[in-house]
C-alpha cells in the first residue's frame, strides 16, 4: 500500500432477506454490491471491499466487519454519513475509521460470533417472518443449550459442514455456546475462532432434533464424534441467522456493535 494509500475499516449492519449473500454476483444482488457501490461514491472512484464473513443468502448482520483501501481524504462521519445516502435501507454502515496497513478484516478476526433466533410458538409472526426461524412444535430451551455444551473446545466439525464446503480443514475451536428463552424467542448463540460452511444451520438443526432425546448431552456428543454430516439435523432456515459480532486484537480498536431495533438480544 502507498504511502498516499489509506485504509478504512468499518462496520455494517444489514437484512439479508433480499440478497443472495454478502458476495458479488453478476445476476443477483449482493451485499458486497450494494456496498462497494455506495463507498465508491465518496471515495469518488471504484474499490473493493474485504468481509470478516461471507454471509449467505437471507443471512442477517449487526457487527460486519469490512475494510478497503482509498486515496480519498474523508472523515469517519464522512464515510458512514456519505455511504448510507446510496445504501437501500436494509443495508447501513455503523461505524468507520482508519486502520493501519496491517489491519485485515477476515484474517485480524480472533473470533466471531453468530446467533440464531427461533420464534417458538404455535402462530407464525408476519413481522418476525424474515429475521427468525418459525417452530411451532414446543422447544425444550434447556435441554438444547445442555446439549450444545458437546461442541466446547477443539474438534473436528465435519459433521455440520455442507458439502460446498472449501475449507482445507474441519477442525474449529467454539469458545462459548448457550442458549436461552425469552417469552416465545430463543437464541442460539456460538463464538469461535471459525466456522464451517453452514456450520452455524447445521448445528442449530441438529439441537432441534436432540433436545427431545433422554440424554441431549450424549446424543450431540454422538453427532460431533461421527464426523459424517448425514448423523447431524437438517440445515436450519438461513432467516435466523445473524453475524453478531467480530472481536479483533484491542490495538485496532474496532466498535462492538449492538443490536439497534429488532428481536430483542436476550443474551446480551
Amino acid at each position: 500500500m502507498s504511502a498516499a494509500r489509506r485504509r478504512i475499516a468499518a462496520v455494517i449492519e444489514y437484512d439479508g432477506g433480499a440478497y443472495a449473500g454478502w458476495q458479488f454476483q453478476a445476476h443477483a444482488p449482493s451485499i458486497q454490491d450494494a456496498v462497494q457501490r455506495a463507498l465508491g461514491f465518496v471515495a469518488g472512484h471504484a474499490l473493493d471491499v474485504v468481509c470478516a464473513g461471507r454471509t449467505d443468502a437471507g443471512v442477517h448482520a449487526v457487527g460486519q466487519v469490512v475494510h478497503f483501501e482509498t486515496d480519498a481524504q474523508r472523515s469517519a462521519r464522512a464515510w458512514v454519513l456519505g455511504a448510507n445516502t446510496r445504501l437501500p435501507r436494509s443495508i447501513a454502515l455503523q461505524w468507520a475509521g482508519e486502520v493501519g496497513p496491517d489491519f485485515h478484516a477476515r484474517h485480524s478476526a480472533i473470533r466471531r460470533t453468530y446467533r440464531y433466533g427461533i420464534l417458538n410458538r404455535s402462530a407464525r409472526s408476519a413481522l418476525a417472518d424474515a429475521r427468525a426461524a418459525w417452530i411451532h412444535r414446543p422447544l425444550d430451551a434447556g435441554a438444547m443449550d445442555r446439549a450444545a455444551r458437546a461442541l466446547l473446545g477443539e474438534h473436528d466439525f465435519s459433521a455440520f459442514r455442507s458439502s460446498e464446503c472449501q475449507s482445507v480443514s474441519p477442525v474449529r475451536r467454539i469458545e462459548s455456546v448457550r442458549v436461552a428463552r425469552d417469552g416465545d424467542l430463543i437464541w442460539i448463540e456460538l463464538t469461535a475462532n471459525a466456522f464451517l460452511h453452514h456450520m452455524v444451520r447445521n448445528i442449530v438443526g441438529t439441537l432441534l432434533e436432540v433436545q427431545a432425546a433422554p440424554d441431549p448431552l450424549a446424543a450431540m456428543a454422538r453427532v460431533l464424534a461421527a464426523r459424517d454430516r448425514s448423523a447431524a439435523g437438517m440445515t436450519a432456515p438461513a432467516a435466523g441467522l445473524y453475524l453478531w459480532r467480530v472481536d479483533y486484537p484491542v490495538a485496532f480498536a474496532i466498535p462492538v456493535p449492538r443490536a439497534a431495533c429488532g428481536l430483542p438480544p436476550v443474551l446480551v
